[in-house]
């Protein structure tokens, strides 16, 4: 079985299947990870949805990312943060729209492999957590998406306050900065705090800023994680992290990294400019609006 680890989708289902193609991937020995942001910005989030759903749990594994909860808001009825370059409509007018979104609340926002020692998150961890203390945060917030009062979760998410965790954290606050950090972290403040604002690339990032895997004395420095959700960092490895999104949406590329083997091997597939309605002429700076 060969196990490789996805960067953002983003409804780029056309990308998605033409590096599965490239990995010779075989649903019925391999296994595929996704990084999160399965849907939005691109221009096919639902056979995007359909496809990963229908592989099944043994040969996908899928963790929640920024967009794909910024759905599930709509879905529950929370419009108030729409983007008019969202492309969700469609999934939320199909015919299957109750088993899609039921199925993608039922992911989890953080996934570990004891046999591989490697772990998956959308965008980070604060440095006070390990990998059980990450998992045990997760089932917080994956307790509350799964249950039937799901929709109320959604009026409460969005949001940059709590910044630093604390235990003492409780309600709300608590849920939303779990969130916040499995979906939306890139930098921490030197004290450890969320900086969620800044969103581009290291070599443009205010003084007081680290990326969040760089924090010293981060409690997870020892494993293995792969992560999305950072298109202007790019691909590459840091030490024990692997950042995945090479900004497919954007018409530049989907990647994959081979994670079960040693040396990790990389593979990569160009996107199509012409087949995305968001990637043609746009400047860096507005993309990074659109993260």
């Amino acid at each position: 079985m060969a196990v490789y680890a996805i960067g953002d989708v983003q409804g780029c289902f056309a990308e998605l299947i033409k590096l599965l193609e490239a990995l010779q991937f075989d649903p019925l020995q391999d296994q595929i990870w996704l990084a999160g942001d399965l849907v939005n910005r691109g221009p096919n989030s639902l056979d995007t949805l359909r496809f990963v759903r229908n592989l099944g749990q043994q040969s996908a594994k899928v963790v929640l990312g920024n967009h794909d909860l910024h759905m599930l808001a709509h879905a529950a009825g929370n419009h108030e943060f729409s983007h008019r370059l969202d492309t969700i409509e469609p999934v939320l007018n199909a015919d299957d729209k109750d088993e899609l979104i039921d199925w993608l609340r039922h992911q989890p926002l953080f996934y570990h492999d004891k046999q591989l020692q490697f772990s998956m998150v959308h965008a980070g961890l604060p440095p006070e957590w390990s990998i059980e203390e990450a998992l045990d945060r997760a089932a917080e917030v994956e307790s509350v998406l799964q249950s039937e009062n799901w929709r109320e979760f959604f009026q409460h998410m969005y949001g940059n306050k709590p910044k630093r965790w604390s235990a003492d954290l409780t309600g709300w606050d608590r849920l939303r900065f779990i969130t916040n950090c499995f979906t939306r972290l890139r930098y921490c403040h030197e004290d450890g705090s969320l900086a969620l604002k800044f969103k581009g690339a290291p070599k443009d990032k205010p003084a007081e800023q680290k990326p969040w895997f760089m924090m010293p004395n981060r409690a997870s420095i020892n494993d293995k994680i792969v992560f999305g959700h950072w298109s202007q960092l790019g691909t590459g490895q840091y030490d024990n992290v692997f950042s995945l999104d090479s900004g497919a949406v954007w018409g530049e590329q989907l990647t994959a990294v081979r994670i079960d083997p040693m040396p990790y091997e990389w593979t990569v597939v160009e996107a199509d400019p012409e087949s995305l309605p968001h990637a043609k002429n746009k400047t860096a700076a507005e993309k990074q609006r659109w993260l």
